[in-house]
């Protein structure tokens, strides 16, 4: 399986070079380990789950009862292939906004929009992965074809994103004289931020799922508020939600809308929960 790579790195001249290419190896095969017995651990509890006995199992497995009660628990969990990283860093790319303020004018990256990032990052590193941060500059334009890319990022920031957004006749953002909001197709209902309500309120509703690459090749996760509070909402409800979406959807296309509300003092999210179901978007 790796006798080629093996054989390259061997004949390399330079013994500098031949260490930097054995340790980049090395910690790829190490990758590659940790997913397979990610696949594997995720494999035996779908067995568990299905009524199949532990002792049967390890009968065909050729082990002993022990050896599988061990690796049942042993593993990444499974749901650390929800980000589509398994053997690169998550790649959360956010969206920076204009602003017209007459102090520090110019392009800035929303407090909730960081705060966001940084419990996105705490996830992630609890699963056993890595993350990368970067900054999306107006207007928008953003490499999509990507493993394990994470966007947070408005239609209103990317035109982009507002023609990948047309591939899902589910949920679509919407925009008339009241401002933006969100619009469920299925039912017809349209969601509005608490933010635009005349009494203001604090909450916002946001955008998540999974939306197809250009290239054709797989898909990127991608989160949008109606304002900025939403992208940290769907974080928020990732952090306790995040093994039972994975059960439900898998590596498959899915969208849904996430509602929140936060703390006016700290900006903190203090709760979030789905409000739409979660739609499929089978290929």
């Amino acid at each position: 399986m790796y006798e080629s790579e093996i054989e390259r790195i061997r004949e390399i001249s330079d013994p500098l070079e031949r260490s930097k290419a054995a340790s980049v190896a090395q910690a790829t095969v190490k990758a590659v380990e940790l997913e397979f017995s990610r696949i594997r651990r995720e494999a035996l509890e779908e067995l568990i789950n299905s009524g199949v006995k532990q002792v049967d199992i390890a009968r065909e497995l050729n082990i002993t009862t022990a050896r599988m009660s061990q690796l049942v628990k042993s593993g990444p969990a499974p749901e650390r292939a929800f980000f589509g990283a398994t053997t690169t860093p998550v790649n959360v790319a956010v969206a920076e906004k204009r602003e017209n303020k007459p102090v520090n004018p110019g392009p800035v990256v929303s407090s909730f929009d960081i705060r966001a990032y940084d419990k996105l990052r705490c996830l992630v590193e609890d699963l056993g992965l890595k993350s990368t941060f970067e900054e999306v500059k107006p207007p928008g334009d953003v490499r999509l074809n990507r493993d394990g890319l994470v966007l947070i990022c408005g239609p209103r920031h990317s035109p982009l994103i507002t023609q990948v957004l047309e591939s899902d006749d589910k949920l679509a953002f919407g925009k008339d004289d009241a401002g933006w909001h969100l619009v469920d197709h299925e039912t017809g209902t349209t969601y509005r931020s608490p933010e635009d309500n005349e009494v203001r309120g604090d909450g916002d509703v946001a955008y998540f799922g999974r939306l197809p690459r250009p290239d054709g090749k797989g898909y990127f996760l991608y989160i949008a508020g109606i304002h900025a509070a939403g992208a940290a909402g769907v974080i928020h409800y990732l952090s306790s939600e995040l093994a039972t979406l994975y059960r439900e959807v898998r590596m498959r296309r899915f969208s849904m809308l996430i509602s929140c509300q936060y703390d006016p003092e700290t900006k903190e999210i203090v709760s979030s929960e789905r409000i739409t179901p979660i739609y499929k978007h089978e290929a």
